[in-house]
């Protein structure tokens, strides 16, 4: 079966895409405005490894997909939104990415940890590097929330999308760094 792309647009955020199987979430993109980058090839992301999908098979067969959908909207509304019901596909996860995927989902709303905190909660104390590239490759946006994962010294980066995106998430979450 292959997975349901569906793309939803996000007043004042842009369009973001979420990647549904079976009932579970295998890839999302946090809305982005929608202009062109001034740099061909940058802005290019990690999609999920599968082939791409015909338009017919778009079309949003799971029932859960409108309400989730809705959920998101919610969130980036300032909505007090928690996501840790919604399943994800774990499938070929290391058990180090498995454990920091349960201890960030657990961090509550508006709550930050630094990256090292991450690693130790995930069970792997001293593993702050290691808990950094966990988050630059999340392909779960918002449902593992790294925007509340923090640099010991400040803020710190949110990949392509940038710091000042993740100080807009926090804010949303009634968090101001």
């Amino acid at each position: 079966m292959a997975p349901n792309r569906i793309r939803y647009e996000v007043e004042s955020w842009g369009v973001g895409e979420l990647w549904l199987e079976q009932g579970r979430v295998v890839w999302h993109e946090s809305p982005r405005p929608r202009k062109p980058s001034p740099h061909p090839g940058w802005g290019v992301t990690r999609r999920p490894q599968r082939p791409t999908i015909p338009a017919e098979a778009e079309r949003i067969r799971d029932d859960s997909a409108p309400i989730l959908v809705e959920r998101l909207r919610a969130f980036f509304a300032g909505g007090e939104c928690n996501f840790e019901d919604v399943a994800l596909d774990l499938d070929g996860s290391t058990s180090f990415h498995r454990s920091c995927t349960e201890a960030l989902r657990r961090v509550p709303r508006g709550e930050v940890v630094t990256y090292g905190e991450l690693a130790a909660l995930a069970g792997a104390p001293g593993a702050a590097r290691a808990a950094g590239t966990f988050c630059a490759q999340n392909r779960y946006a918002i449902f593992v929330p790294c925007h509340r994962v923090v640099a010991a010294a400040g803020l710190g980066g949110y990949g392509e999308l940038g710091s000042a995106y993740k100080r807009r998430l926090l804010a949303a979450e009634g968090r101001y760094l």
